[in-house]
Formats: C-alpha cells, sequence, structure tokens
C-alpha cells in the first residue's frame, strides 16, 4: 500500500474503535471522534515524535486534546501505537478504568485534564513557552480543537498570545465538523471564519479538507517548517465520518451508534494496523539555570510593610535557589510586586496581560514541563478564571496562584476591586492548600513553603502595610496557626488571618483592660486547617469562638473554622464577624470600621459573646 492508502487505513481503524468503545458503556462521543480521525492517522505516522515507553523524555512532542470529548479517538490512537490493549480500549468509561470519559494524567501520555471546552490550546501556549523560552528543546506542541470551542474567550487569548511569543513550535488543529451538542455551530463550515481571523491575531493559517490525507499530509509540513509564528490547520470534516447513519447528522453528538456492527462493516470491519511513532529527534537535556542557597527575606519586628511586597521579595529570593521557580503576572506585577522577581530573573518572567484565563493556563503548562510556577493578580480578577483552577486539580497540576488587593482593606478602588470571595472559592478546589499571611516575614516563609508542596495553592496577600509581628527566625508550617495572645483566663478565642489579626490584637488589648481575658490565634492556614490547634484553644477560652475575616462571610475562614468543630464532643459556640454589605470606596481605616472589621467592632462582638 502507499502511504496515502495506509494512512486512510488507520483514519478508518481509529474510527471503527471509537465506535467500539463508545458502544460497551453505551456512552460517550465516537462522532467527534470519527470526524477527527484522519488528522489524528497522518499526525502518528509521520509527524508525531514521542517515546511512549519513556512518557518523561524532554524531547517528546505534546499532542493535547482540547475537545477531550473525543477521548474515544485518543484512546484508539495509544493502541494503535501499542500503549494501550484492546482490553483498555474496551474498559472506556467503566467505573475503576484509567480510560475516563475525558482525558487526565492518570494516563502517563496525557499532560493535562481536558473535557471543558476552551482550555487545550491555552495551556498548549504555557507548554510551548516552556520549550522555546526554558527548556530550549525543539520539541514541537499539537493540540487538536474543536470548532465549537472556537466561541471561547480563552482560545483567542491563546491565539493572540501565542502570535505575541512567536510560539512557532505550536500548532492548532481545528476540527472543523460544523456541528455542536444541539445543531450547527456559529460559522459552521465557514472556513475563512477561522482562518482570517487567526491570521488577524498573527497565525500561519491553513486551511485543507480535513478527509484529505494527502493535504494533511502537506499541512502538517508547511506547518514545521514556518517560523516564526505559531500555525493553525483549520480542516473541514464531518461529524460520524464514514457511517451513513451518523454522518453529518445534528442529532448524534454524544451518543454510542445505535447498530454498532453495522456501523463497523460499513467502516470496514475491524482491523489491527500498529502505528510506529518516530521517536524523539533530539536527545538534549533541558536548560538548567543557576542556583544557590536560600536567603529569605528578613524584616524587623515593629517594621511596617505590606505583604504583597513581602511575596515579590520572597519569590526572587526563591528563584535565585531554585531554577524551577517561574513567575507569571497579569499586567500588574508593579501592584503585585512580581516585577521584583522580573528584575532579577527576567529570563523565567512572563508577562500575561490582561488575560487571566490564558494567565492561569500558561503556569499548568509550565507545570507540564515540571516548573514551579507563581502566577499572581489581583484576587477578584482570579474568579475570571476560575474554571482552569478547577480543571488543573483534575489535571492534577502543580501551580501557585497569589492574589493582592483583597477585601475591603484596599480602600479607594471599591468592590469591583476587592478579592472578597477567593478564600471560598480556593477552599472548594480539590487538594488545595490555602494560606493568608499577616506580616512579611510569615509571608516570606510560606512562600518558601508552597514551593515545596504539591496541587494547587493559593496565597493571599494584602495592599497596605502591616506590622511585623514575627521575626525573621519564626518557623511556620502547613497546616500549622500560633498562638499570639493568651492567658490562664480567657474568656474568648478570637481567630483571624492577614490583615483582621492586627485589628483581633488591638481589640483583645483593649478588652484586657476592662478584665476580659482574649485569647487570638493567627489561622494563616486556612487549608489545610489547624482543627486540634484550635479545639485546644477554644477549650481554654470557654469554647466561645469568634471568627474576623475581610471577606464575605460564606465560605471563608470563618466556615472553615466552623467545620473543625462541626463533629466536636465539646459544645463550641462560634460566631462570624465578615463583610455582609456591599462595600463602596473610601479609605481603608474607614471601610474595616464600616465594615465591623476594626478593633472597636471586633471588641464588641467579642463582649457580646462572652456575655451570652
Amino acid at each position: 500500500m502507499t502511504d496515502l492508502q495506509q494512512w486512510e487505513e488507520v483514519g478508518q481503524q481509529l474510527r471503527v474503535d471509537s465506535v467500539r468503545a463508545a458502544a460497551g458503556p453505551k456512552s460517550g462521543h465516537p462522532t467527534s471522534s470519527m470526524s477527527a480521525a484522519d488528522l489524528m492517522a497522518v499526525l502518528a505516522r509521520k509527524y508525531l515524535h514521542y517515546d511512549f515507553s519513556d512518557p518523561e523524555n524532554p524531547n517528546n512532542d505534546h499532542l493535547i486534546f482540547s475537545k477531550g470529548h473525543a477521548s474515544p479517538l485518543l484512546y484508539s490512537l495509544y493502541k494503535a501505537v501499542g500503549a494501550a490493549s484492546d482490553d483498555d480500549l474496551l474498559s472506556f468509561r467503566v467505573h475503576g478504568s484509567r480510560f475516563e470519559g475525558h482525558p487526565t494524567p492518570i494516563l502517563p501520555w496525557v499532560d493535562v485534564a481536558t473535557g471543558s471546552l476552551g482550555q487545550g490550546l491555552p495551556i498548549g501556549v504555557g507548554v510551548a513557552l516552556a520549550g522555546k523560552k526554558l527548556d530550549r528543546l525543539d520539541y514541537r506542541v499539537w493540540v487538536l480543537c474543536g470548532d465549537s470551542e472556537m466561541a471561547e474567550g480563552s482560545m483567542w487569548e491563546a491565539f493572540e498570545h501565542a502570535a505575541h511569543a512567536g510560539l512557532d513550535n505550536l500548532t492548532a488543529i481545528i476540527d472543523m465538523n460544523r456541528l455542536g451538542q444541539r445543531g450547527e455551530t456559529m460559522h459552521g463550515w465557514d472556513t475563512d471564519a477561522y482562518a482570517d481571523r487567526a491570521r488577524a491575531f498573527g497565525w500561519h493559517a491553513i486551511s485543507i479538507d480535513g478527509h484529505d490525507v494527502g493535504a494533511i499530509d502537506a499541512a502538517y509540513a508547511e506547518a514545521v517548517a514556518t517560523k516564526g509564528q505559531p500555525t493553525v490547520i483549520v480542516a473541514r470534516t464531518m461529524k460520524g465520518k464514514g457511517v451513513a447513519a451518523v454522518e453529518d447528522q445534528d442529532d448524534a453528538h454524544g451518543k454510542p451508534l445505535a447498530d454498532r456492527d453495522d456501523a463497523i462493516a460499513e467502516l470496514g470491519g475491524e482491523r489491527n494496523l500498529h502505528i510506529d511513532v518516530a521517536k524523539p529527534e533530539g536527545s538534549g537535556s533541558p536548560h538548567t539555570f543557576a542556583t544557590g542557597e536560600l536567603e529569605l527575606p528578613r524584616y524587623e519586628l515593629g517594621a511596617s510593610v505590606a505583604t504583597r511586597k513581602a511575596y515579590g521579595e520572597a519569590l526572587a529570593a526563591l528563584g535565585s535557589a531554585r531554577g524551577d521557580v517561574v513567575a507569571l503576572d497579569g499586567e500588574v506585577s508593579n501592584s503585585t510586586h512580581a516585577e521584583i522577581f522580573k528584575d532579577a530573573h527576567p529570563e523565567r518572567f512572563f508577562e500575561m496581560y490582561i488575560a487571566e484565563q490564558q494567565l492561569v493556563a500558561a503556569a499548568v503548562g509550565l507545570s507540564v514541563r515540571g516548573y514551579t510556577p507563581f502566577a499572581s493578580s489581583f484576587a477578584a480578577f482570579f474568579t475570571r478564571a476560575y474554571d482552569f483552577v478547577r480543571m488543573a486539580a483534575v489535571s492534577r497540576s502543580d501551580i501557585c496562584l497569589v492574589g493582592s488587593h483583597v477585601g475591603v482593606s484596599i480602600g479607594e478602588d471599591g468592590p469591583s476591586q476587592m478579592g472578597l470571595e477567593d478564600i471560598a472559592s480556593f477552599r472548594a478546589v480539590f487538594g488545595s492548600t490555602v494560606l493568608y499571611p499577616c506580616d512579611a516575614n510569615q509571608t516570606a516563609a510560606l512562600v518558601a513553603l508552597m514551593a515545596d508542596i504539591k496541587g494547587f495553592r493559593y496565597l493571599r496577600t494584602t495592599r497596605g502595610n502591616t506590622p511585623v509581628i514575627y521575626g525573621p527566625d519564626e518557623s511556620f508550617e502547613i497546616g500549622g496557626s500560633k498562638v499570639v495572645k493568651e492567658s490562664d483566663a480567657d474568656q474568648v478565642l478570637i481567630v483571624s488571618a492577614g490583615i483582621t489579626l492586627h485589628e483581633a490584637v488591638k481589640a483583645a488589648e483593649a478588652l484586657a483592660g476592662e478584665g476580659v481575658a482574649v485569647r487570638v490565634v493567627d489561622c494563616y492556614s486556612v487549608k489545610p486547617i489547624d482543627a486540634e490547634g484550635l479545639r485546644a484553644a477554644a477549650r481554654a477560652a470557654g469554647n466561645k469562638v469568634l471568627t474576623v475575616e475581610d471577606h464575605w462571610p460564606e465560605g471563608g475562614l470563618g466556615d472553615a473554622v466552623l467545620e473543625c468543630f462541626a463533629d466536636s464532643d465539646e459544645h463550641t459556640r462560634v460566631v462570624k464577624v465578615a463583610v455582609r454589605d456591599m462595600p463602596g470606596s473610601g479609605k481603608p481605616d474607614d471601610l474595616l470600621a464600616a465594615a465591623g472589621l476594626d478593633a472597636e467592632h471586633i471588641a464588641a462582638a467579642a463582649r457580646k459573646l462572652v456575655a451570652g
């Protein structure tokens, strides 16, 4: 057989196996897989360079299915290359199988979880950035996109940034099969609607018949030869290609084929063709960056320093000690103080501009290549990228986000800039770590600790200066807390963190003058939380607890503390002080007072709790 005939046969095999995979559980997306089968057949047989026996090889190409619902096609490809067995393929969507409904990195050849549309290409940008700017290796990033997800804004954030960064190691393949879940997509088979837009963003665009294997071959060759800009291949295809009952039918999305055996016969029957995927052409090692001893910044007791500035200085110090640490920012680095890292380590700093979805996606992509990314922005703006955070947890990605300008304490900018829901949202992320330091030395220590743990990590920093209450040699731990004020006669426990901790200490001092003894705990690790320590502190203070936070009452520190006592044998009364009315603009002190978060209001709440 000629190469063209072999590619066509492999395409048919991938279609047949996609039908077979979905038939078992009577669930899945075979028609979405069938449209892209020829595209993947040619890619795997000629252009993909990947050692499936060594998924960690740094020279491997990266294949990301942004249209993750086409997982039957991906798993059929894994079978064809010998990475998966037929039994594996037929375990699709069965409980306990690694071959899940949408791909996740539980499979060693999958870089990231996909399935929430609009994510694969932005993450691919991050992987491509790692290849060109950090690893400095010649691997390529191939991303299979669906035409439905081209309506997502995150895709166009990716198009813009990839062109800006000159990522000629990135190729996007749009499977333009015309049909979405409930009917025709916005642009149907209008190839120019995608190609012209991509060119306007600075991409090299190629339009082809996605079932003409010769045209596919030529397009891939052109993409590989294109220098200085990324390439997009807009491939016109037919959903359900090859089976008349479902081909280009708008009611066949997400359904197994009604007659499996007839469909397989129509496709020419089962095949067992093997694809010999080329091994990586290069054998180089990733570039390494100079490292040294970790020397965190040290701040004097009593000094007044913003934790956001301590973050920037600590991150720069961490970058000097660890070459895997990289920083990204969303065009606010002069406020988050990530610019301190940029000045110290410009080769490892990535300006992602006002594109928070791409910001988080790039962090995920960089983590694919083993880097430890710290991505910073205003906490409020991370809400735009929450789906990327959620999916990062599904991917088991190791990324750090740092949100500044939190709560009413930011002052005059007003509520549009106030992160008031960040603790709640990030506590809800699977396996997350949420930290909220109150002073500069604590911030520096927690930044270093963040780099050493896995999963999704979030650090909440404060805009205004706060007093340094911990010495530079004070030790902290993930899941810990600190008792900052106590006596043998404590009548109430105040639990706080960040800026309101200082107000809580002032309130405790005022109450001490009235004969009311107050214990104050700094709950800097909101998740995991020091449940045992909080229970002990509550017992020592009469099981009366007041939580104080510059955050909405739902889901924040107060709720985290409440969970510590939900299954306790002792009855502990917990009262939450939090932001309950929509704030406006004003001086930070005025806004804290208006929200009931200043020392005077905290003391009043504590008095009421003690009296009750």
